[in-house]
């Protein structure tokens, strides 16, 4: 399991099942352990919002980068240099690229995958889905953005596609993780979100849950409340929640990962602001953490 940390050192969450794998780098950031202060003193803020200055991402995205691999962890040719961080313009799309060195301008998408030694494959959340895909038999990564818009175009599943047509990936073979993110508990949508899950899965209905919507005083007065309709009282609207975990995990089982090999972690964003952002409990004044996967 991606187990929670102490909550105020900069550490980072690793997957179990991918620990084992000596020539894998990977891991999830949380809030804790950096240089920020607009989101409370010491946040590690990895994405340059509109709130933080620049020169304070740089230095977390920094220490998050030695925490991850630390001066001499191995890159190839020479090891006394860091990582390159390979980022994306996210915009809540299906679009993968693959990346075989570092590019010369940033890219704009929601996934990211490659078989070069040297590179950090990085995805930027704060409810969304961070989600790792790794090729144990062909030594080939891929990281992707998952939030609902992302999910109900089948990012993971054509994540899985491209691996398989750049580096010959077999589902088989693929472990996966889904990082820290927003449950079931938390991720109240609409009614048009639903519907458009409808549209594509055959599933839909395991996804969702709803949940009728108390009033203390309709339950104290009930009769205030009467109308000329059937049965007689107007009728709550009710809250409707999409559990974005079972979404994507029900994916990568339908392209055929084995479910031993998927892990997702238990936090959820939106529950424990203590130890990870989330835009939505934060109204949208938040910072960034990071999915990261390499290859040494």
């Amino acid at each position: 399991m991606l187990k929670q940390v102490l909550k105020q050192k900069l550490n980072i969450l690793r997957a179990e099942h991918l620990r084992k794998l000596p020539w894998l780098v990977h891991g999830f950031s949380t809030r804790v352990g950096g240089f920020s202060r607009v989101y409370g003193g010491g946040a590690l803020n990895l994405g340059f919002t509109k709130d933080d200055s620049k020169a304070a991402v740089e230095r977390n995205r920094g220490a998050f980068v030695r925490e991850l691999i630390p001066l001499g962890g191995g890159r190839g040719k020479t090891s006394s240099q860091p990582w390159p961080l390979v980022t994306l313009r996210q915009i809540h799309s299906d679009i993968i690229h693959f990346a075989d060195s570092e590019p010369a301008a940033q890219l704009a998408g929601d996934g990211l995958i490659t078989a070069t030694a040297g590179l950090l494959l990085a995805i930027q959340t704060a409810d969304c889905l961070p989600i790792i895909l790794v090729d144990v038999k062909h030594h080939a990564v891929g990281v992707f953005h998952a939030g609902w818009r992302g999910t109900v175009k089948r990012i993971v599943e054509k994540g899985a596609g491209e691996m398989r047509r750049h580096f010959g990936t077999q589902p088989r073979d693929l472990k996966a993780v889904i990082g820290p993110g927003i449950h079931g508990c938390c991720y109240e949508v609409g009614e048009e979100v639903r519907d458009r899950f409808h549209s594509q899965f055959a599933y839909a209905d395991s996804l969702f849950r709803e949940v009728e919507e108390s009033d203390p005083v309709r339950e104290k007065y009930p009769m205030l409340f009467l109308t000329a309709r059937a049965p007689g009282h107007s009728i709550l609207p009710k809250k409707i929640f999409l559990d974005l975990v079972e979404a994507n995990r029900q994916q990568l089982l339908s392209v055929g990962v084995p479910a031993k090999s998927i892990e997702a972690s238990p936090l959820c964003t939106n529950c424990d602001t203590a130890l990870l952002f989330s835009y939505r409990a934060e109204k949208g004044r938040t910072g960034r953490m990071m999915g990261v996967v390499g290859i040494r």
